[in-house]
Order: structure tokens, then C-alpha cells, then sequence
């Protein structure tokens, strides 16, 4: 009778203490500006930070961990991690292993070329021209389907979007094509880049979990990512991290992420936007 009496007091001192429930989630974090890792192992990003306040709002945690994009729709769809923000386009197929939250973020597909290269939008998609992409990404999609259709291009897959624009800053590829915000990133950090143009294929992001989600958080990240936009957060958000230095970025992180520990999303996402610009 007394371990009973025990074990209801210590059922209900877990209720009334608020002890939160921790999600896994995972990110391939080598894609600024939605995820990456700063050179003291910081993680950050507009996925992760949305992903943060969407937590702080919803009243449960989470912990973030690099994941390599090769693996991550089965690993989520399976349930051995929680939660997946990466960047992910909504497509038929990812759909058969994960169920997706509503969009969050609409892109388009952007061409980066060396400023140097005199290569266009046409040029550095046909005669020839190699062009690089991370396996498995709607951008290596795309460019399968042009040789899909005849024309003379050649499709490069890397294991990850850094390591075909190191390939091409060092003429081993004619092109990179990968998301726009990517794109702009990559352009901004690398003097000897440019983006040469952007192909409107209006993808829609998606956070993703297991399939049939089982543990019922769709209806919290959907919510979550309507409280944001009600409140501005995600607006600010957007104007920190999308367009902007990767540097200026990490510092305002840094000053910034008190805010968002103490459980102030509002603050933090205006800080963040403020001292990015």
C-alpha cells in the first residue's frame, strides 16, 4: 500500500512540476542559412530557430542533432528520431516514408556560377556543362530531368551542398543548383560566385515525423508556425537569417539566444533580426 501511495505522489509531482516531454530532432546541418553548425559547434539556422520557438510555445523540448540527409527520411519515417527540419521539400515520394507539417517556406531553385566563368542561365544548364548538387535533392532532380529530356548536361551528386561549391569555386564543376536562400548564402560568403539566375519551381518546405504520426505533433508544429506569424517572430526571423551575412548571423545568435532560453520567442526574434541587418 505504501509503494502505491509513493508511486501516485511521484506520478503527480511529475504533473504538477510541468516536466516537459523532449523530441528529438534532426537536421543536416551543412545548408545555411536554414542549418548549420558555427565553428564552436553552435547549430543554428532559420529551421532550427523556428523549430526552437515553436517548443518554447508548445511547452516541450527538443534536441538537435546533426543527421546525414542520406538517411534522415527513413530514420524519422521509422521513428528513431522525432522530428525532421531540414529544408525538406514536400514531394510524393518522401511522402511514402514521413508525414509533412503544412509549408513553412515556398523556394525556388537557383544557378550559381563563377563570376569569372561568362556562363548564363542557358550556358551553364546545356553543352556540356556539369553541374553539381547534393545526392537526393529536388535540385539533382531537376537537372536529371533535363538529361531526362536530351539535353547535353551532366549531373555531379555530392554527399553535401558545401562540398560541391568548394568544386565549384575550384572550377571542378560549371555550376551548382540547389535552393535560392542556399544559393544566396553560398553567393554572399564567396566573392568568386554569383547566381546566374532562378528557375520558378515553387517548392514547399515541410517539417516531418514518423509516419501516422504517432506521437501526435503535426497539429503542434502547424500551430506553432501560426503563433509565429501571429506574433512576428516569424517574419523577424525571415529578415534575420535570409539574405543576410552568415557572420553577422552567428554573432547575433550569440547575443541573442538568452532571450530565447529564458522563453522570450518574441524579443529573441527581434534581436536576432536587428542586429543581423
Amino acid at each position: 500500500m505504501k509503494r502505491a501511495i509513493l508511486a501516485i505522489f511521484v506520478i503527480g509531482l511529475f504533473a504538477v512540476s510541468g516536466f516537459a516531454q523532449t523530441y528529438t530532432v534532426a537536421s543536416d546541418t551543412t545548408w545555411p542559412p536554414f542549418e548549420w553548425a558555427d565553428t564552436e559547434g553552435n547549430l543554428l539556422g532559420f529551421d532550427l530557430d523556428v523549430m526552437r520557438c515553436i517548443a518554447v510555445l508548445q511547452g516541450f523540448e527538443i534536441d538537435i542533432v546533426s543527421y546525414d540527409w542520406d538517411i534522415i527520411f527513413d530514420d524519422v519515417g521509422i521513428g528513431r528520431v522525432d522530428i525532421g527540419a531540414s529544408g525538406a521539400t514536400i514531394t510524393d515520394e518522401r511522402e511514402l516514408k514521413v508525414d509533412f507539417s503544412d509549408p513553412y517556406w515556398t523556394s525556388d531553385q537557383a544557378v550559381l556560377i563563377r563570376v569569372d566563368s561568362g556562363l548564363n542561365i542557358v550556358t551553364a544548364l546545356s553543352g556540356g556543362a556539369v553541374v553539381g548538387a547534393q545526392v537526393e535533392t529536388t535540385g539533382a532532380g531537376f537537372v536529371q530531368g533535363l538529361i531526362d529530356e536530351g539535353i547535353d548536361v551532366v549531373l555531379q551528386e555530392y554527399s553535401l551542398y558545401p562540398l560541391s561549391v568548394i568544386d565549384l569555386i575550384n572550377g571542378n564543376v560549371d555550376a551548382v543548383i540547389q535552393d535560392e536562400p542556399a544559393s544566396q548564402a553560398s553567393a554572399t560568403a564567396e566573392d568568386e560566385l554569383t547566381i546566374c539566375g532562378v528557375i520558378k519551381t515553387n517548392e514547399n518546405f515541410g517539417f516531418f515525423v514518423a509516419e501516422g504520426d504517432p506521437n501526435g505533433l503535426l497539429a503542434l508544429l502547424n500551430d506553432g508556425v501560426a503563433q509565429l506569424k501571429d506574433l512576428g517572430v516569424y517574419d523577424n526571423l525571415v529578415r534575420a537569417y535570409m539574405g543576410t551575412d552568415i557572420t553577422k548571423v552567428e554573432a547575433a545568435w550569440k547575443a541573442s539566444i538568452g532571450l530565447l532560453n529564458a522563453g522570450n520567442v518574441v524579443d529573441f526574434a527581434e534581436s536576432m533580426a536587428d542586429l543581423s541587418n
